[in-house]
């Protein structure tokens, strides 16, 4: 059995796409998994909560990346040493370096080559020397536009290693504690919705009250609505819930949230981490998805799926966090009747919204 380091370096959302690769360097190189690796989870500050949740993960090392993380900390001897210390310390012996196509695996691979790693894989769109082992050249050696998932297990299959013979190849996440009992809780009331207003940049968010005035056609047609967010979106979140929705803003941790995303019926959500934490647990998902990256790489994979928002608007592939165009309108023409028309057409293919229960338990 071998130490192999995948380094996944920035969001929640990435580290989650990153799962079926992950699986795939666990599983080592034959389809059987007769020869194993233990794998240590390379990650960013926000993406060390998911990486303690992905299936084949033995350990996980975070680490802030001065070339991805945003604002970038300062590059210190200590800061480089210290990965360089801990790996040596590690006994890894071969790295697969996950990346995004905006993205060089090649600082990375320098300190991972100053540790002693032997082996490294990655795709590089520059000359790699002596830094790569194994160098995938996108656009030459698969395409760009694919699944996120897919290119992250491509680099990972390129440097040798397989998924195990029955696999999905669809994302991932293994069941925690729920010690407060939420998503039981929430079970036992019956079907709902969970809505999930926030985002992380501005670009990607749908209007607050737009937010609000769905919520209030979803419980018009029937529906029970839970509204999530993050600590810092507590007034977002009691905007949207309005006097009836539960809402939960501020009220789980990201093992809760997976649970209680588990129990929905449909999701509705922007271009977040919590899309992919929806997909990773099963249900389907209404995106409300700017077009600022390509919905065809990062859109929630593998589930059912409604994506909303013009995707040829003028902010399209701008990679811009703040909406570079008066009003918003990839996202804001998007009305809270189509919202709620894309949550029936995912649960028309629900053959009974009553008795749904998927069998995924904190």
């Amino acid at each position: 059995m071998s130490r192999v380091l995948v380094a996944r370096l920035d969001s929640m959302g990435d580290v989650l796409l990153s799962g079926p690769a992950v699986r795939a360097v666990a599983n080592g190189n034959r389809p059987d998994g007769s020869r194993p690796n233990d794998v240590v989870l390379l990650c960013g500050p926000e993406g060390a909560a998911a990486a303690e949740m992905l299936p084949g993960v033995t350990q996980v090392h975070t680490w802030a990346s001065p070339w991805i993380v945003n604002p970038a900390p300062q590059v210190t001897e200590e800061m480089t040493n210290g990965l360089v210390n801990f790996v040596r310390s590690s006994r890894i012996e071969e790295a697969v370096i996950l990346t995004s196509f905006h993205q060089s695996p090649l600082p990375l691979a320098l300190l991972l080559r100053l540790a002693g790693v032997r082996k490294i894989t990655g795709a590089s769109t520059d000359y790699a020397g002596s830094l790569l082992d194994v160098r995938l050249k996108p656009g030459e050696d698969f395409p760009e536009d694919q699944p996120e998932a897919v290119r992250a297990l491509t680099i990972a299959e390129a440097g040798g290693y397989v998924l195990p013979n029955g696999d999905d190849v669809k994302l991932r996440v293994s069941p925690g504690q729920d010690p407060d009992g939420l998503a039981d809780e929430l079970a036992e009331e019956g079907p709902y919705i969970v809505v999930h207003p926030g985002a992380a940049v501005p670009a990607r968010a749908w209007p607050a009250l737009h937010h609000a005035a769905a919520v209030e056609l979803l419980e018009a047609y029937g529906h029970r609505v839970v509204v999530t967010g993050g600590p810092s979106e507590a007034s977002l979140t009691a905007t949207v819930a309005g006097p009836s929705a539960r809402n939960l803003g501020g009220g789980t941790d990201l093992r809760t949230l997976a649970a209680v995303l588990a129990g929905a019926a449909v999701v509705v959500t922007g271009n977040t981490g919590p899309a992919h934490l929806a997909a990773a647990v099963g249900t389907p998902v209404v995106c409300l998805f700017a077009p600022v990256v390509p919905a065809i790489r990062w859109a929630p994979y593998g589930v059912p799926l409604e994506l909303l928002g013009d995707q040829e608007a003028p902010c399209r592939n701008s990679r811009a966090r703040v909406c570079p165009v008066p009003g918003h309108p990839c996202l804001s023409s998007v009305t809270p009747e189509q919202v709620v028309e894309a949550v029936e057409r995912l649960l028309g293919g629900v053959s009974s919204l009553a008795t749904r229960r998927k069998v995924w338990k904190p």
